[in-house]
């Protein structure tokens, strides 16, 4: 899954890397470290420009929100648990399925969180001395420092409570599609394991290599079995994975030693 994500890169940044025709200054993010559902996210997209005469897809970076609410939703409460959209289902899940046939986005980030409960807290668990053990955050990014470009659908959703001219009438939000996660070694893998995602946990967020960018948002393909082919995951080996400080765990803190690399895991959490 995804659960917790960093995408620090500034948007002008991220305009060059994705071609960018089209981003408002004003929805400019600050960098954040330790993003959570339901925050303001980045995202790439190719969509005609409002009230333009030219309809052609622009290529545009706009601020999302996190939590998927379908168009059909009679409120937004469930935004929170739609974060993420699993591959396998995303063509036929009622909440998703229209969105994957022409609202689809690239969801940029540094890496994202993942949390293992170490041998020693599962042993305690089992043995019943420690109801809630203590998990051992891992960041996984690209082995090589590019960005992590998740596959991810928008949509729009129209409050009703509001007037048409309320800056809030509409929401635009955003989930992260996930596959499973890979069995194969990590290309950077610590030192005493975990020695693969899978090992770390059994989902991930979906990375859109580059050659795969401009099919992916190109909203003119719309037939669901040709964008299935778009789900497969990335070539393996492309990731790295280490452990970072447990105050990662902690959605208020958010800086950039979050994702300090640590030597090993913290004591009490070896994995």
């Amino acid at each position: 899954m995804c659960g917790r994500y960093a995408s620090s890169r500034r948007p002008e940044d991220l305009s060059g890397i994705f071609e960018v025709e089209k981003w408002e200054p004003e929805e400019t993010l600050e960098p954040d470290y330790n993003v959570a559902p339901t925050k303001e996210v980045y995202a790439v997209l190719d969509r005609p420009l409002k009230d333009a005469d030219d309809k052609r897809p622009v290529r545009q970076l706009r601020k999302l929100k996190w939590g998927l609410v379908p168009s059909w939703s009679k409120n937004p409460e469930g935004a929170a648990r739609m974060i993420n959209a699993r591959a396998e289902t995303v063509h036929e899940k009622p909440s998703y399925r229209r969105a994957f046939a022409s609202r689809r986005c690239i969801l940029p980030a540094d890496g994202y969180y993942e949390w293992v409960t170490g041998k020693h807290e599962r042993d305690l668990e089992v043995e019943g001395k420690k109801k809630r053990p203590r998990k051992q955050p891992y960041f996984v990014l690209p082995a090589d420092g590019s960005v992590f470009a998740m596959a991810g659908l928008y949509e729009f959703w129209r409050d009703k409570t509001l007037p048409d001219d309320h800056p809030q009438a509409w929401w635009v939000t955003c989930s992260v599609i996930t596959t499973e996660a890979e069995t194969t070694p990590l290309a950077v893998a610590p030192a005493d394991g975990p020695f693969t995602l899978a090992e770390i946990h059994p989902r991930m967020p979906l990375m859109l290599t580059p050659d795969r960018w401009d099919s992916w948002l190109d909203p003119a393909r719309t037939d669901p079995d040709d964008l299935r082919g778009l789900l497969e995951p990335p070539p393996a080996g492309l990731m790295r994975a280490y452990p970072v400080s447990t105050a990662v765990s902690n959605v208020r803190n958010n800086a950039p030693e979050l994702l300090k690399e640590l030597e090993g895991p913290e004591e009490g959490t070896l994995f």
